[in-house]
């Protein structure tokens, strides 16, 4: 048994007494620097308040009620404001009879509880009406909506979060807005739909009205044809000078030799030997007699397509066009012997100026001929003449003057049969031409300087397709005539497997000017 002073009274304590007071160490009066407290964390259940004993030692009789004893030093008991932990525990077997002192009734108010108020549990947020997952998917599907008649995806998909915002305005839960978000989507799909007819017959409606168009200048131009003279003086634009006529290597009058004519640039490589040829088509020399025939009958190998560039992986490339063949790769084509593509420069005659009092048109007129090869070269074989209203108002075969060698169906059409029983001559086509043709009359050609050569006719007023719409790399590049056809006319020429035909040349070429003065507003029409 311990005693613990307390006063003038005294705690007996033995081994199972435990004290109850809040989380902490506290001194209490009247204890020794002997006596020893430990804290010990017990639960209020082992608490058993019937072991305190109180005896009164020395002087029992001088002991008074408890009530009217104070402690010289009360038991200190702050009150914390959240709830105490369980009291400390104070208890040892070997403590002396001072380690405590205080009555009962503080003992009581050590273990008295300490009431806290219970902390309240947070409410949750608010959820949202809609679940942003449903309210995603209808966006993007007012969005694939816009976008059929929207290009602008950020305009098609502001409209569709406008869309889906006023949607979800109307509703006041989920199914409300399901409700209201299908009716929308169907809406829309109407309004799409209905915008799509609409586009239908205004596209309709426009090519109704665009082939009615195309039709009345069709019969306007048969009906009332445009006036020649204006046509005239608009087309004196397009004329070559006398630097692009040097340039483009058209024949110019000999300054020594009347009747011949002179080429400023050369593009044809001709054999030193008068007796040596070189072969237009494979590049082979060959020999001839005096009178040009071919000495030796010598096969010609060669590609009748030219070399055409294009860009591969890691460079370009240059194949030929008929047959895919690279550049040097054996010729795909064989003829008998070989050929050359000269040209006699004497037999040249020139148009002449008009009488000053003829006041009339001089003419616009377009032309394209036909060569074939002969033992001397080059010579003409057909010619077609076309007016401003594309009527043909020229049109024959001429039986070259010299043996032909190559008849050149692939490319002029013509064959044996079309020249053989034809009487015409070179020299009545010549004098044809000149009774309609003055030096002031306007011929139009695609590379005219070529058929100008063959006709041997001297003529400064040409205009050339081929100058006109020049090719983007400059000279020596040119555009062909059906690459142009195709591009300006829509028209595809010169794809038939019989060879060009010089009509639908002659008609393209006039074709084009006419379509240039139209795009560039210089036509003006006189209506009857």
């Amino acid at each position: 048994m311990n005693y613990i002073s307390l006063g003038t009274a005294v705690i007996g304590a033995d081994n199972n007494l435990h004290l109850i007071l809040p989380e902490g160490i506290f001194p209490l009066p009247g204890t020794s620097s002997s006596s020893q407290v430990t804290s010990v964390l017990t639960p209020i259940s082992q608490v058993h308040t019937s072991t305190l004993a109180v005896r009164q030692m020395y002087h029992p009789a001088a002991v008074m009620p408890l009530q009217r004893y104070r402690t010289t030093a009360p038991v200190l008991i702050p009150a914390p404001a959240r709830k105490p932990s369980l009291a400390s525990a104070f208890a040892s077997s070997h403590s002396s009879p001072a380690a405590f002192a205080a009555p009962q009734a503080a003992v009581h108010t050590a273990v008295k509880a300490v009431t806290t108020k219970r902390r309240l549990k947070q409410c949750e947020a608010a959820k949202e009406k809609v679940p942003h997952e449903i309210r995603q998917r209808y966006v993007n599907m007012f969005t694939e909506e816009f976008l059929k008649t929207t290009e602008n995806v950020n305009e098609a998909f502001e409209k569709a979060l406008a869309e889906e915002k006023a949607v979800y305005n109307r509703s006041v839960n989920k199914l409300k807005y399901l409700s209201v978000a299908v009716n929308a989507l169907k809406s829309l799909k109407e309004t799409v739909r209905s915008g799509f007819l609409s586009f239908f017959l205004f596209f309709l409606f426009e090519c109704i009205c665009h082939f009615i168009q195309i039709l009345w200048q069709r019969l306007s131009d048969c009906v009332f044809p445009p006036d020649d003279m204006a046509l005239y003086e608009i087309l004196r634009d397009y004329v070559l000078t006398e630097e692009k006529l040097v340039e483009s290597n058209y024949p110019v009058q000999h300054p020594e030799k009347p009747g011949s004519c002179v080429l400023f640039i050369d593009v044809k490589k001709g054999s030193a030997d008068p007796l040596k040829r070189i072969c237009c088509r494979c590049g082979s020399t060959y020999s001839v007699n005096q009178m040009g025939k071919h000495i030796r009958k010598e096969e010609c190998n060669y590609h009748y397509g030219k070399g055409v560039t294009e860009k591969v992986p890691g460079g370009v490339e240059t194949r030929y066009s008929c047959c895919e063949g690279v550049m040097g790769a054996p010729g795909c084509q064989v003829f008998q012997v070989h050929v050359h593509d000269s040209i006699s420069m004497d037999g040249f005659v020139s148009t002449v100026p008009r009488h000053p009092s003829d006041t009339s048109c001089p003419g616009v007129y377009s032309l394209d001929c036909e060569m074939c090869y002969t033992i001397h070269g080059l010579e003409l074989s057909r010619v077609t003449v076309v007016n401003s209203s594309v009527q043909v108002v020229y049109d024959t075969f001429i039986r070259p003057d010299n043996e032909v060698i190559d008849y050149n169906t692939r490319f002029s059409g013509i064959c044996e049969e079309d020249v053989k029983g034809n009487r015409t001559s070179l020299r009545e086509v010549q004098e044809t031409l000149l009774s309609f043709v003055s030096a002031d009359t306007i011929l139009i050609g695609h590379g005219l300087e070529t058929d100008l050569c063959a006709l041997k006719l001297l003529h400064g007023t040409v205009i050339d397709t081929s100058v006109v719409f020049p090719h983007r790399l400059g000279l020596p590049h040119k555009l062909t005539l059906n690459n142009l056809t195709a591009d300006y006319l829509r028209r595809i020429i010169q794809e038939s497997v019989c060879g060009h035909d010089t009509e639908d040349d002659a008609a393209a070429c006039m074709e084009l000017m006419l379509w240039k003065v139209k795009e560039e507003g210089k036509v003006k029409k006189i209506w009857i």
